[in-house]
């Protein structure tokens, strides 16, 4: 967990300029796995920014969470070519195996589902990542493969 000064040490080290709270707020997403309302306006403190524009930057990007998410994170690449390529399959998979949709947390805690803009992969859609790992050239079927993987 970051603590107070340890805001105040990453804000050291990762300097205090408005270029610098995108690498601040991910670190503390590192080790949290969120940004709690705490701990914005803390950020926004050692920024010298406005609580609203701390958050503004925080819920502009998919990968820096204002709220809890599960345990393993699905992010389902909503581009134009995933969308062309089949992501509403992928989107039913998930739905019929974990009963969530996007923005939504599993009722065990295990898995949370996101949609995301672009996550590279293109030349390989459909696509999502799960955590880190990037899973490509989805259908149906692979998608309930590969979340079996995740449990036990």
């Amino acid at each position: 967990m970051v603590e107070s000064n340890t805001v105040k040490d990453l804000v050291k080290k990762k300097g205090n300029k408005r270029e610098d709270l995108v690498t601040v707020l991910q670190e503390i997403v590192k080790h949290e796995k969120f940004l709690s309302e705490d701990r914005l306006l803390e950020v926004a403190r050692e920024f010298d920014l406005a609580p609203a524009e701390v958050y503004g930057v925080a819920t502009f990007y998919s990968f820096l969470p204002v709220k809890p998410l599960g345990e393993n994170i699905i992010k389902v690449c909503q581009t134009i070519v995933c969308g062309i390529k089949g992501k509403d399959a992928i989107l039913k998979a998930i739905k019929d195996k974990l009963n969530i949709v996007p923005g939504q947390t599993s009722e065990d805690g295990k898995f949370s589902l996101l949609t995301v803009n672009c996550i590279g992969q293109c030349d390989n859609a459909p696509a999502m990542i799960i955590n880190d790992k990037p899973y490509v050239n989805l259908t149906y079927e692979k998608v309930f493969k590969i979340i079996d993987e995740y449990q036990p």
